[in-house]
């Protein structure tokens, strides 16, 4: 490991290191708060997973979470959003390839030798975090638009590794949205039932009710970009209606897809995370 940044900021440090990712077989980065509180004793963790062409340095610049995890003692994880390098598969446009890893294992040439995120994200991230700082294995995860559907999905996917789940403006719908679809159709192959077990609406469908089933908070702003073409929280209510599955939809008058919108709400949501790790 190798610290690329280190900053003072609200009695904590935040950071960023790389490190190389055996489930990813490349280089990669990841931000990391430390709130003092981390001095002392083991913190619970909350992983954060950004949105389409995003880097680790987008969340930590721009969400203004430092203030509000200082406040709760949670150290926040943000982890880059795709493999990167130069022997790493990439496309020409900006939802697929580099920056749009959709936070999936891809089975499909060329994808599969390095986009491996669930693994990466799930698996070997939180490891080495908990080896290297002092971190607890108590976790909860959020995530923003394709992000978003990734908090999801691998929070519904891993129910026994997640405390809580948040998400703002997620894709909770992949397999019937565009942005989805494309991503889907090279990663996963053709094969659409293979796609249902990375579609949040999907997943929820498919949880047993006696499952571990933390509520799903999301929000969403009325005036996103996307909300009709992309995002459709209308889908994900639909199946949590049907199933029965705690959902807590929050919709917002005049709010767009930005971090703007993210600043506003992240300290409800971290206060939300820090509730159910303290449990």
């Amino acid at each position: 490991m190798q610290k690329v940044e280190t900053h003072a900021c609200f009695g904590g440090v935040q950071e960023v290191w790389q490190h190389r990712s055996q489930a990813l077989d490349c280089d990669m980065r990841f931000g990391i708060y430390l709130p003092s509180q981390a001095r002392e004793a083991r913190c619970p963790v909350l992983y954060w997973l950004s949105g389409l062409t995003c880097t680790e340095q987008n969340f930590i610049t721009k969400a203004g979470a430092q203030r509000y995890a200082a406040e709760h003692g949670v150290i926040v994880v943000a982890p880059d959003t795709s493999p990167r390098g130069p022997q790493v598969a990439d496309a020409e446009r900006y939802d697929l390839g580099q920056g749009a890893g959709f936070y999936l294992n891809a089975t499909h040439e060329p994808w599969s030798a390095h986009y491996r995120m669930h693994d990466y994200i799930v698996e070997e991230l939180p490891r080495l975090v908990e080896a290297q700082f002092n971190a607890s294995d108590a976790r909860a995860i959020s995530g923003h638009s394709m992000g978003g559907h990734g908090a999801l999905v691998l929070a519904l996917r891993n129910p026994d590794r997640y405390r809580s789940v948040s998400a703002f403006s997620p894709i909770v719908a992949p397999a019937q949205v565009p942005w989805g679809e494309q991503a889907f159709t090279a990663y996963l192959g053709d094969d659409r039932d293979a796609w249902r077990s990375w579609d949040a609406s999907e997943l929820v469908r498919s949880t047993p009710a006696q499952a571990n089933r933390p509520v799903l908070l999301v929000d969403q702003g009325e005036a996103d970009e996307f909300l009709a073409t992309q995002l459709r929280p209308e889908l994900l209510e639909a199946a949590c209606r049907e199933t029965g599955y705690p959902l807590r939809l929050r919709r917002h008058a005049g709010y767009d897809h930005s971090y703007y919108f993210i600043a506003s709400f992240i300290g409800e949501h971290i206060a939300h995370h820090a509730a159910a790790l303290r449990n």
